[in-house]
């Protein structure tokens, strides 16, 4: 972390702290009581909360709403200026703006969005109640107007939807030093703009000028001769996944977009693709254990219930058979009452074995570098992962295991048990991510609880299993 990114952090953390002490000072909440309508901050505390918000950067301040109840974050918002709504709306949670947006009326709304860019704005619709957006896009610009049904019109697993329309184009014919006259003409360049974008007659690109390249040479020079003509496109119908690998692999900051004809139609930028990986990170860490992305963690009781409900029937199902299949061999443990005490280690190292399987699996899924023929051989690697390291590990517990009851074959028991948990934690590690693939759905949706599952259930088999055919 830089030295800067520390001082923000700080000083938000400074922040958070003086408005999280105005909304519960007592003066200021008899205030709030006192001006007669619930939610609605009495001018004391308007003005306070507002000289500290204000100084934000748009990120900082949607940081800071996620992290207020949703009563004080309306407080919070309803005191702030409003000049930045439409940065911070794009910044915020997706179930935070639509509180958010739920608050506002439909002429704070268009005005959050006059100081967006076309592709900002189709993104704020595209998160807005149907009829919201569209009266939205009615008090837009004809010009505008064209633009957002561009970026609406394509999915957001594609390009299109996150491209943006602000870009420095030109001729190759010119010289630098006419280019250069260009750019002084502008208050300010496009954000993320490290390279122009060289068009013909007809709007077809034909190659990108570095502004590396512009800068080093000399004036008289033409485009023609020190631009690229190599250069990673995009078109709008393409998967945004493949482009975000490409800018990795390339170091990409910003790539054209054309049409199939090569007519430049727009172009992407890092920050987007920064964005989108961020976004896919965070729904697949809540999709392992069954979670919604969209759900805010200060919403009502009886919505967070409903996101969470089906899952934790599903887990709840899945640990009363593992308690059936520990019923089956009540005779066992009863009679080794060792067994009761050492099934547990054998079921949780294949549970976090199974784990760390999946993760690595959806990491290469996301990086699509996943085929038929890798998964063959990416199973018969994690068995022979899975093969060793239970004669390592399970012949270190069955040591112990052994030493401490004083039983050879109890320790031979362990180690075959947790070795065949393992091959097994390895083989649905493997194939349950790959079935959800197939089957069209989010390979990390739901699996560290499905590993569980099978782990538990299979672990406790396969030890009360053998410790019944040779121990009791």
């Amino acid at each position: 972390m830089t030295a800067e990114e520390t001082r923000r952090r700080r000083s938000l953390a400074s922040v958070r702290a003086q408005v999280e002490a105005l909304l519960h000072a007592d003066a200021l909440a008899q205030a709030v009581h006192e001006a007669g309508t619930p939610g609605i901050a009495a001018p004391e505390l308007d003005a306070a909360l507002r000289g500290l918000v204000d100084a934000l950067h748009p990120a900082d301040f949607a940081d800071l709403l996620e992290t207020l109840p949703s009563e004080d974050r309306l407080v919070v918002w309803r005191a702030s200026t409003g000049k930045r709504d439409g940065q911070v709306l794009l910044e915020v949670d997706d179930a935070v703006r639509a509180g958010l947006v739920a608050d506002m009326d439909d002429v704070e709304l268009l005005a959050a969005a006059a100081g967006l860019d076309p592709d900002e704005v189709a993104d704020l619709i595209g998160e807005l109640p149907a009829a919201r957006g569209r009266r939205l896009l009615v008090g837009l610009t004809p010009e505008q107007r064209v633009r957002v049904q561009s970026a609406l019109a394509w999915d957001e697993d594609q390009v299109g939807a996150l491209m943006d329309f602000e870009m420095v184009t030109l001729r190759e014919d010119v010289s630098l030093a006419v280019v250069l006259r260009y750019l002084r003409r502008f208050d300010a360049l496009p954000s993320q703009t490290d390279k122009l974008f060289v068009v013909n007659d007809d709007g077809v690109l034909t190659g990108v000028l570095p502004l590396g390249r512009l800068l080093v040479h000399g004036p008289a020079t033409s485009v023609r001769e020190v631009m690229l003509t190599d250069v990673n496109t995009f078109q709008p119908e393409d998967d945004a996944d493949q482009a975000a690998q490409a800018f990795e692999r390339y170091d990409l900051v910003s790539a054209p977009v054309v049409d199939g004809a090569g007519r430049l139609v727009g172009r992407l930028t890092v920050d987007e693709i920064v964005d989108r990986i961020r976004a896919q990170s965070e729904s697949a860490r809540l999709s392992r254990a069954g979670l919604s992305g969209t759900e805010d963690i200060f919403a009502p009781v009886t919505r967070s219930v409903r996101n969470r409900w089906a899952w934790l029937a599903i887990n709840l199902v899945t640990a009363f058979i593992a308690s059936r299949v520990i019923g089956v061999f009540e005779g066992s443990i009863e009679r080794l009452v060792a067994l009761a005490t050492l099934m547990p280690i054998v079921a949780g190292i294949g549970g976090n074995a199974g784990n760390q399987t999946i993760t690595m699996i959806v990491r290469a899924m996301a990086l699509d570098r996943l085929g038929a023929r890798a998964t063959r051989r990416l199973l018969r690697k994690e068995l022979g992962v899975a093969v060793i390291n239970g004669l390592l590990w399970g012949g270190v517990i069955g040591v112990v295991a052994g030493a401490i009851y004083a039983s050879v074959p109890l320790g031979a028991v362990m180690t075959a048990a947790m070795t065949l948990n393992l091959l097994l934690a390895a083989l649905m590690g493997v194939l349950i991510p790959t079935t959800m693939r197939r089957l069209g759905r989010d390979p990390a949706l739901g699996s560290s609880v499905m590993i569980t599952f099978v782990t538990d259930s299979g672990g406790f088999f396969i030890f009360l299993g053998l410790a019944t055919l040779f121990l009791v």
